[in-house]
């Protein structure tokens, strides 16, 4: 069994759930089993109740009590995972202490020393190494949907288009972007994550210049409908870049800055700036759709997700 422990919310977003969750999927293709360890949190319930992915709530703000060590032991752990952004170093210690590989993604916390495998695809711009015994660095080992392949076409206008911020969009960004899109002359779709708390921000902004959907099965078949897409920083415009979806990046966190950046750089994206401050004449979208397409599928690979396996299975 593998473990895959990741924490989600209003606050913290969804990215991270729905990277292990792409993961999970990945390693029982490989013939692993895999349990979810997550806080308590109902979208995150419903969405692994809903892909069949066992879970177990867990106290993960809870550094003291050994809850780690219970579950390697019951449920015969062979792997531990972190996807959380900063691993405590109590909590890395506890599972090392069991005598079991230790992997951390992207990770800043104390207990990313102590892994055995760190995934650090994203890019990063505060100058500082990633610590761990083995650390894989760069967009070869992003985990993209695996569904990308069967939906990749080249773009050559903007008819349609979608704005998707994230499971949660914690500081309601969306009805800011509806506001810069509402009037012009093409269909729009916006996609409301699960975690999504802003429906009484949302409503003077609904009008029939947009069609709303929440929590949509697959993000990807949606993608396949538009020509360009708003997201926010995170996995989600390297996804649709991949697709051939030039995108519109807008960091909802300062971490989401250096993201935007590269995505521009690799010719899929522009980048809008942090939401406090959009360049705002962007969403006139007067852009380069064609050459945008094609930069985004040449530049971003959908094979890192096998890599990424290979490298936790050779543990």
């Amino acid at each position: 069994m593998i473990a895959l422990c990741t924490e989600s919310s209003h606050t913290r977003g969804m990215g991270h759930l729905f990277r292990a969750m792409v993961l999970a999927e990945g390693l029982r293709a490989a013939g692993h089993a895999v349990k979810f360890y997550v806080n308590d949190h109902p979208a995150t319930a419903a969405l692994l109740t809903q892909r069949g992915l066992p879970f177990e709530v867990v106290p993960l703000e809870d550094v003291e009590q050994n809850w780690e060590g219970k579950a390697i032991e019951r449920d015969d752990i062979k792997v531990w995972v972190f996807d959380r952004h900063r691993t405590d170093q109590r909590s890395a210690h506890r599972i090392k202490a069991k005598d079991i590989p230790l992997v951390t993604f992207d990770d800043r916390g104390g207990g990313a020393a102590l892994a055995d495998l760190h995934i650090a695809a994203m890019p990063c711009e505060d100058g500082r190494e990633f610590a761990g015994k083995r650390v894989l660095t760069g967009i070869r080992y992003l985990m993209l949907d695996p569904a990308i392949a069967a939906f990749r076409r080249q773009r050559s206008a903007v008819e349609s288009m979608v704005v998707t911020l994230g499971g949660a969009d914690t500081y309601g960004v969306t009805m800011k972007i509806m506001r810069l899109l509402s009037g012009r002359a093409l269909r729009k779709t916006v996609i409301l994550g699960p975690a999504f708390l802003h429906e009484n921000e949302l409503a003077p902004h609904w009008t029939s210049d947009f069609v709303i959907k929440r929590s949509v099965p697959s993000l990807i078949e949606e993608f396949a409908r538009h020509d360009v897409a708003v997201t926010g920083g995170g996995m989600t415009p390297f996804e649709a870049n991949a697709a051939g979806l030039p995108c519109v990046v807008v960091a909802n966190e300062d971490f989401e800055i250096p993201v935007g950046r590269e995505l521009a750089k690799l010719g899929g994206a522009v980048f809008a700036g942090h939401h406090s401050a959009l360049d705002e004449s962007l969403f006139a979208l007067d852009l380069p759709v064609a050459e945008m397409s094609r930069a985004g599928m040449q530049a971003v690979p959908i094979d890192g997700t096998q890599r990424v396996v290979e490298a936790i299975v050779a543990l």
